[in-house]
């Protein structure tokens, strides 16, 4: 009988909502390839708190001894973990990938990987090209059966050319929410709903239409006291010929969360909020392909019964690690997202078209994703109060990026 496989060590960190509520049921879930052994928090409360939680069992798999640390560069040294999963404020984000990349370990990390364009080369450029270690960025939105099934669909031209598509997240968060204070800030978040929110149906209209060519953008603060925006808008053409709308607002009490995709044969729509199942993806035939019920049925049939989560994603990193291989949603793939949202800013804040691949260094945009601009950047270097610690920060449901928002 052949020796079963060792397991791949790993670590978190930040201990927040997250981590806890996200990652440690994904890592729960396939504790038969994984195991938590670490965990950095500079909140030694709800280090210990976490510890507790992630020993007892779950619904999803057993628990986990996890040794806890206040200081990640003492945990990669003591553990030397294989993957590293973070889940700290977005400011901390690169300088924390960076060293668990030095240390030889896998990353994934929480949405947005890094800050800027800037920040993004650096993480790449600490990577080792030739097997690994390389940096994810959680987009788990891409990795339900349902995309898997429309991305086949869509680049197969099973669905015929596709032509127009809508991309949508409209949410609503009041002020307490951006009372917390590295919410709404460029350099702590990066940006406002356009990075912290409409990210994750943006990334997934790329991941299913491919290449964009230009954006067309506006922002405007409407509602909320903060630097970034509250809503953002874009017109975008894609190298296939496809044009889109996008729509990003935390503004919006009618919360949804839709992205529809309209093409020669048919349209396939998602429609859900945090997450999806196969249930929320609809397949309207076009007139002409209405009576072609074998085509229509295998539209409508996904392969397999994934819901989007951290779980499935895991999974897909794990088997990159195992064969060594660049995992999806990382490098030029993840990359393509940022510069994306740079663009829609770039655009929105100088009021012309931006092109993909134009924002490189030396470009003001490259750098911040406010790009300078009188009206948008901060007033004076202090006011953007950025997390300046460098260990893992305090991660809770009032003070991160909580599960629902992601």
């Amino acid at each position: 009988m052949a020796a079963a496989p060792t397991r791949i060590r790993a670590a978190v960190v930040g201990t927040g909502a997250i981590v806890s509520g996200s990652h440690l049921p994904a890592l729960r879930a396939l504790a038969d390839r994984v195991d938590l052994v670490a965990a950095v928090d500079v909140d030694e409360e709800r280090l210990a708190a976490f510890r507790a939680q992630a020993a007892e069992p779950g619904q999803t798999g057993p628990g986990f001894t996890v040794t806890g640390y206040t200081d990640l560069a003492a945990m990669l040294d003591a553990e030397r973990p294989g993957l590293v999963l973070i889940g700290t404020p977005p400011s901390l984000h690169r300088d924390q990938t960076v060293a668990a990349l030095r240390a030889g370990a896998w990353v994934l990390c929480e949405k947005p990987l890094c800050l800027t364009l800037a920040e993004y080369d650096e993480i790449a450029a600490a990577e080792n090209p030739d097997g690994g270690p390389y940096a994810s960025v959680v987009f788990q939105h891409r990795y339900g059966s349902g995309a898997v099934h429309a991305r086949d669909l869509l680049t197969g031209g099973a669905l015929g050319a596709p032509l127009v598509a809508h991309c949508q997240t409209t949410w609503y968060r009041d002020t307490d929410y951006y009372a917390v204070p590295w919410r709404g800030r460029w350099a702590s978040e990066g940006g406002g709903p356009s990075m912290g929110h409409g990210i994750h149906q943006m990334d997934l209209l790329l991941h299913l239409l491919g290449d964009w060519t230009e954006i067309r953008g506006m922002a405007g603060r409407l509602v909320h006291d903060v630097e970034s925006e509250d809503v953002s808008t874009a017109l975008v053409r894609f190298a296939n010929g496809a044009m889109a709308t996008v729509v990003n607002s935390v503004l919006s009490p009618d919360e949804v969360s839709r992205i529809r995709v309209d093409c020669a044969d048919a349209t396939v729509e998602l429609t859900h909020l945090y997450g999806h199942t196969n249930d929320d993806w609809v397949y309207t035939p076009a007139p002409h392909t209405r009576e072609a019920a074998d085509r229509v049925a295998h539209w409508r049939t996904p392969a397999a019964d994934l819901p989007s989560s951290h779980t499935a994603q895991l999974s897909v990193v794990l088997d990159a690690m195992r064969d060594g291989v660049r995992p999806p949603g990382s490098g030029p793939d993840a990359r393509r997202t940022l510069e994306f949202i740079a663009a829609l800013y770039k655009s929105a804040f100088t009021g012309r078209p931006v092109h993909a691949g134009e924002i490189a260094p030396g470009d003001p945009y490259y750098e911040a994703m406010h790009g300078g601009h009188p009206d948008w950047a901060p007033a004076t270097a202090t006011t953007a109060a950025p997390v300046t610690a460098t260990t893992a920060a305090p991660v809770t449901a009032t003070a991160a990026t909580s599960a629902k928002e992601q």
